[in-house]
């Protein structure tokens, strides 16, 4: 049978006053589970920056890509999706237990929306695992510690961080977090990761005021970076062709859609 084990918490209750990212990012990309609060705040967003509808649906396409690679290619069988995000069509179990059944998944997120949505995670292959944890990006170590009563730390992990780190404001902490999660997981382990960016060579200067808005008017707080930053969060691992390109873009195939201000890669530890 499938193993799992079940949510941690769960008492918290979310608030459909103010708009929160999980439920506006899941309007953005055709999603069910949104409330009018996200509605009106996703709206105005995309008002000030049209393209973020098409951020949310590239993220969600390199998601599939990376999953299928890390699974098909690389024969990973173990993968720690952080800040999961509510649940659509082809979640990361999905992708990998099509790939190989006897992968094991856990899943971390502490949004009490995403939390009351864990027991539809949680059903995943007989042959494999599925699991989710009640756990904050901030403290990676409570995070690993809750991820190991699924995933075994001796063998290779990939660790799914897409659009995380951006929020976690401080950028020496969003790296050391990277830093500390990697360190946990042995070689031949792989970190999958997309950031939003307000570099120009993406058109990512619209991200400005819309994040400003979005601090004002939504939670959590969220920031772009730089290449240069979002590039220091792969130290000490060896990027995967095509390297830090716009998450669109990522071995995305002949015809690969417009670059988006979203960037992607997959890295392996060596």
């Amino acid at each position: 049978m499938s193993e799992s084990h079940p949510p941690a918490g769960g008492t918290a209750r979310p608030n459909t006053g103010v708009a929160h990212n999980a439920r506006v990012w899941n309007y953005w990309i055709g999603g069910k589970d949104h409330y009018e609060v996200d509605r009106r705040v996703g709206e105005h967003v995309a008002g000030m920056f049209p393209v973020i509808r098409e951020v949310a649906r590239a993220d969600r396409l390199f998601l599939g890509r990376s999953v299928h690679h890390l699974a098909a290619e690389r024969g990973i069988r173990q993968f720690l999706d952080i800040g999961t995000g509510l649940p659509t069509a082809d979640n990361t179990h999905e992708i990998a237990q099509r790939v190989a059944p006897e992968s094991r998944i856990v899943y971390a997120d502490n949004d009490p929306i995403v939390l009351a949505h864990a027991h539809a995670l949680l059903t995943g292959t007989r042959e494999g695992a599925t699991d989710y944890v009640d756990a904050d990006v901030h403290d990676p170590d409570a995070l690993l510690e809750r991820a190991a009563r699924t995933l075994d730390f001796g063998r290779p992990v990939a660790v799914m961080m897409l659009g995380i780190l951006n929020f976690v404001l401080d950028t020496g902490k969003a790296r050391d977090i990277a830093r500390r999660v990697m360190a946990a997981v042995p070689s031949g382990s792989c970190l999958a990761l997309t950031h939003p960016t307000f570099d120009a060579e993406l058109g990512g200067e619209g991200q400005i005021p819309a994040m400003e808005f979005w601090n004002e008017n939504a939670t959590p707080p969220i920031t772009a970076r730089s290449r240069a930053d979002i590039a220091a969060f792969f130290e000490g691992l060896e990027l995967l062709e095509p390297g830090l390109v716009s998450c669109s873009q990522w071995r995305a195939g002949p015809g690969s859609p417009a670059p988006v201000p979203q960037f992607g890669a997959v890295a392996v530890k060596p």
